[in-house]
């Protein structure tokens, strides 16, 4: 079905790995154009109840951008390049009412680094490597990774990383909150679907509104509060919190329907 992705839908968690080891996963028009089509699935399709985004082999998650594609385009061509990705992929991804975790298994440089952003949270392999180097090229981040990078580790590291291009390994991007957890290699992928599982027992409306909820704190969102409160109401109108209250009182685990 994809020339660029290999998926596999297990026990509700669908992984998406990007599949160009020769060219280290790079991001080109195909990749994009196809994840922003299996994004739509994740959407759609009520088999998918998480899903995991990761890279073929053990070189790279995804080593950035393919630069050939840049040569011929102007000042038109590289926005309209940015908004389609942001619009059809990236903001696609950090919107999705389902979770969706980056598996980071090497480098995740440039539209990489902005790929596994774009994800609820990060999970990565001890050889993980990090960074946005867009000033070599005389660009800047273009997928959200100014926005993102500053929302997760703060201004002033988001400024340094950017401005000098330098990469991080794995163990400084969980000190500074890239990444929430570090495993060896051969341990990733099972430990990443772990903690899906582990969601996926819980309400996945609740779960839904969750990630609306903390997308707006982290856009600044000045109606947050309000928005927090709105839907905390419409979660009392869900089956799923009349089963989690009876089982949480009845001392059972709860079975929850999306409903």
């Amino acid at each position: 079905m994809y020339q660029t992705l290999l998926t596999d839908l297990q026990d509700g968690t669908l992984v998406v790995t990007i599949n160009r080891p020769d060219k280290l996963n790079a991001l080109n028009k195909d990749v994009i154009e196809e994840l922003g089509h299996v994004i739509a699935e994740v959407y759609s399709n009520n088999d998918i109840k998480t899903a995991i985004l990761t890279g073929a082999g053990e070189k790279a998650f995804v080593a950035g951008a393919d630069i050939s594609e840049f040569t011929s385009l102007d000042a038109a061509g590289g926005e309209a390049l940015a908004k389609k990705g942001q619009e059809n992929v990236f903001d696609k991804i950090e919107n999705c009412p389902k979770p969706v975790i980056a598996a980071v298994n090497g480098f995740a440089l440039g539209g990489g680094c902005e790929l596994a952003m774009s994800c609820h949270f990060r999970v990565a392999s001890e050889n993980a490597k990090f960074g946005q180097p867009e000033v070599n090229l005389g660009l800047i981040p273009g997928y959200g990774g100014t926005q993102r990078l500053t929302q997760l580790i703060g201004k002033g590291k988001a400024m340094e990383l950017m401005m000098t291009a330098d990469m991080i390994g794995a163990e400084d991007a969980k000190a500074l909150g890239l990444v929430n957890h570090v495993f060896p290699m051969a341990e990733l992928m099972a430990e990443t679907k772990k903690i899906a599982q582990k969601i996926q027992t819980k309400a996945p409306v609740a779960v839904a509104k969750v990630i609306a909820c903390v997308n707006d704190a982290a856009r600044g969102e000045a109606r947050g509060f309000h928005n927090e409160i709105t839907r905390f109401g419409e979660c009392f109108a869900t089956e799923d919190m009349k089963e989690g209250t009876s089982a949480f009182l009845e001392k059972r685990k709860a079975s929850f329907a999306g409903k």
